[in-house]
């Protein structure tokens, strides 16, 4: 039985890439999540090829790093010089040995190609046993793209590059892609007589084409489908523009899958984000990395979460999380900065002006607005009132603060680690906290209020503020001599804290 998987996948990746105008090698550049070297790889890998070979040139040491990070079963070969995309092929066809069978050829820098439309190439090579099979496409504007030539049956008799055709040849709309699949030991004997007897002065593999049509050779060809998915990138307008299909391709896959995207224009994700069922998408949102969103979830708008995690139910409205868990039912925003590490329970809330980092809140419990939680475990049902401030850094180490469940945080209360405040406690606004709040204490560390009367008539004599107070004062007495003096007697004990002062601000 003929093995239909192919004996070497070889990805052209050794260009310079000089108009990206980039330090980057230009396969290295991103686009949703991937680079574009990558979306080439993921294309390929479903053919399982037997093995699968880099040509690497032009910033080959960027090239290799991320093949060893990213892709470590694809093997570089090196291209020092780079004299043509014949030369990549028969430096990488010497890599690979004695093969025999399928060899697929793709170019790197085509980060739009499918799986599907590689394994079509491939099926139609293998039902035609020919020499070489050419994926072609026919493109509005063909400029810049070597052309299919035919003769009158419609059969491919060779690839003319347009710098080296005519006026006539370059009439023609379809062009070839770059992408193909030979047979092993043809395309080995074609390679060797290959020459630089053209514009370039380089070894074409276009020109293998025609020398294998001259020796009576079957070469077959399929037209793409969409054209758009072979468009290669060679500048940074045409990186834009691929990005935006690839966007285009992703966002339409997950609607299709039961998703809600309201603006599908202004809605950004990468490859590897993973979506369920009746998830609510708004405009102005960024999805990246290995970010999950679970089914009733609504996120946006106006959000960017990278490799977070968003539970059923939850709700995040115009914040940026980095590295979080979102619980079911959690409520997040607007205006909210989750830090990696951060953890929130079921129906917990991070809410207006929140920031946290490597801090884990409790099912229930609340940090309503306007505080940073930092290096910290908070319990369940517990409120964190406004202008909260998780002390965690002391200059040269950080330290954890533990909330119990049932706390009442005071507002614009300092929590200064390492302490910890216990079950059912309180803290009453406006305290420093530096020692360890006993369950079911409240802890006060603040001076008590006094008020020096006169003070702005004394030292403030003319402004604006002096003349206000004296007519508030006027109205006042005026006020207090017009009714009745009633004296309230009463106890005063010792010093209670009222709600006033607790001040825990939901």
């Amino acid at each position: 039985m003929t093995d239909s998987r192919p004996a070497v996948a070889i990805v052209l990746a050794a260009g310079q890439g000089t108009r990206m105008k980039s330090a980057t090698a230009k396969v290295l550049h991103t686009m949703c999540g991937r680079t574009m070297l990558g979306h080439v790889l993921a294309a390929v890998e479903p053919l399982q090829a037997h093995q699968t070979l880099v040509v690497v040139g032009h910033g080959r040491d960027q090239v290799i790093d991320g093949l060893a990070s990213s892709n470590p079963d694809a093997k570089p070969v090196v291209q020092a010089e780079q004299n043509g995309t014949g030369h990549a092929v028969r430096l990488a066809m010497e890599a690979a040995g004695d093969v025999t069978g399928a060899v697929v050829v793709v170019p790197g820098d085509a980060p739009l190609l499918t799986p599907g439309t590689i394994a079509s190439l491939l099926q139609r090579h293998l039902e035609t046993l020919a020499a070489a099979t050419l994926l072609t496409a026919r493109l509005p504007d063909p400029t810049g793209y070597g052309r299919i030539v035919r003769d009158p049956d419609g059969h491919v008799t060779g690839i003319v590059e347009e710098k080296d055709a005519d006026d006539r040849v370059r009439q023609i709309d379809e062009v070839g892609t770059s992408v193909y699949v030979f047979d092993a030991p043809k395309l080995r004997t074609a390679l060797a007589r290959l020459t630089t007897d053209n514009a370039q002065a380089e070894e074409y593999l276009t020109d293998v084409v025609g020398l294998l049509v001259g020796d009576g050779e079957v070469v077959a060809s399929v037209v793409a489908e969409d054209h758009r998915e072979t468009l290669g990138v060679n500048d940074r307008v045409q990186l834009a523009a691929a990005r935006r299909l690839m966007r285009d391709r992703i966002v339409e896959h997950w609607m299709r899958e039961g998703v809600t995207i309201t603006d599908p224009q202004t809605t950004w994700m990468g490859v590897r984000v993973r979506l369920e069922p009746d998830v609510t998408i708004h405009q102005n949102t960024q999805l990246h990395g290995a970010t999950v969103i679970r089914s009733g979830a609504v996120v946006g708008p106006d959000c960017t979460l990278t490799d977070t995690h968003v539970g059923p139910g939850a709700t995040v409205v115009k914040a940026h999380c980095i590295g979080a868990e979102i619980g079911p039912d959690a409520d997040v925003g607007p205006y909210t900065y989750l830090r990696p590490g951060t953890r929130l329970g079921a129906r917990a809330k991070a809410g207006a002006y929140v920031e946290m980092k490597a801090a884990q809140v409790g099912d229930d419990t609340k940090v309503p607005h306007l505080s940073y939680v930092g290096d910290a475990e908070i319990g369940e049902r517990s409120n964190i009132g406004a202008a909260t401030v998780f002390v965690n850094y002391d200059g040269v180490e950080k330290h954890r603060t533990t909330v119990g469940d049932d706390v009442r945080i005071g507002s614009d209360t300092m929590l200064v680690a390492p302490v910890e405040v216990g079950d059912g406690a309180y803290t009453a606004a406006g305290s420093v906290i530096t020692d360890e709040v006993p369950p079911g204490a409240i802890g006060v560390a603040r001076e008590r209020q006094r008020n020096i009367e006169g003070w702005v008539e004394r030292r403030r004599a003319g402004t604006q503020s002096a003349e206000s107070a004296r007519m508030a004062l006027e109205r006042r007495a005026q006020q207090q001599s017009g009714s009745k003096q009633v004296t309230i007697e009463g106890e005063t004990g010792g010093h209670e804290i009222d709600k006033d002062e607790q001040g825990d601000n939901e």
